[in-house]
């Protein structure tokens, strides 16, 4: 059995504001194991956001514990691609490395290695504005993927495309990232995406976020996500997730 990555073990989270205290989480635990794609499922707003902050120890826990192995590298990407306009693909990339001080001869070359193998080669020197929507995003994962994260977090980053650029553009990040052998957690309020991309998904309640479901998938080991959407038990797990939503949504 695989070690955790993360443990997270009975966590609250409230929110101080100026006339009122407001809970975001209550009594949540679950685990990621190291190699694992994890998404989050929930109502708009229920806090699977705030999971990520608490991961990204932006925010502390009101009560309870996160646990994650000393200096893992953590990466995020976020809805937005948020390129720089006035750099360059290649320069956008090596933002982060910069930032952090560890844009090394070797580190640049790991990063240029990065855009040849995921189809961005004849674009290192093009501004995000001659770009696609879809490229954007690659663009943007290769960023984080250049800083080498062990830990990826994904918060809805297909949320702002289109139908046929998400479906398009899931397949290949799955594919990035199987082939890096990320460990990945997805945000995402898209059953199918998450059905199609995740190894196992955590279904929230609506705010305070409680865990109502923990759902691991039986796909074939190294089916994408646009063949798992053609696989007979895709609906299965689509429409188990949908009834949890839609009950309590109800009640």
């Amino acid at each position: 059995m695989k070690q955790p990555i993360l443990e997270v073990d009975h966590v609250d989270l409230f929110y101080q504001e100026r006339l009122a205290e407001t809970q975001a989480i209550r009594d949540l635990s679950f685990s990621v194991e190291e190699g694992e794609f994890l998404a989050i499922c929930g109502p708009s707003g229920c806090g699977k956001t705030s999971v990520l902050s608490l991961i990204m120890q932006l925010i502390e826990p009101t009560r309870g514990s996160l646990r994650l192995p000393e200096h893992l590298r953590v990466g995020y990407m976020l809805q937005r691609d948020h390129l720089l306009e006035w750099r360059t693909v290649e320069s956008n990339v090596l933002l982060g490395l910069e930032v952090k001080g560890l844009c090394t001869p070797e580190r640049k070359a790991q990063a240029s290695a990065l855009l040849d193998r995921y189809g961005l080669a004849g674009f290192k020197k093009h501004r995000p504005a001659q770009l696609s929507g879809g490229m954007r995003q690659k663009v943007a994962l290769i960023r984080t993927l250049a800083c080498d994260p062990e830990l990826l977090l994904l918060d809805e980053p297909f949320s702002a495309l289109d139908y046929q650029t998400r479906l398009r553009l899931s397949d290949e990040i799955y594919g990035i990232i199987k082939d890096q052998k990320k460990t990945a957690i997805l945000v995402t309020h898209d059953i199918s995406e998450a059905v199609s991309m995740a190894d196992r998904i955590l279904v929230f309640s609506e705010r305070p976020a409680t865990l109502n479901l923990d759902l691991s998938l039986d796909f074939d080991s190294g089916e994408p996500p646009l063949m798992r959407r053609n696989d007979p038990r895709f609906s299965g797990y689509f429409n188990t997730i949908w009834k949890e939503l839609d009950s309590h949504e109800s009640a």
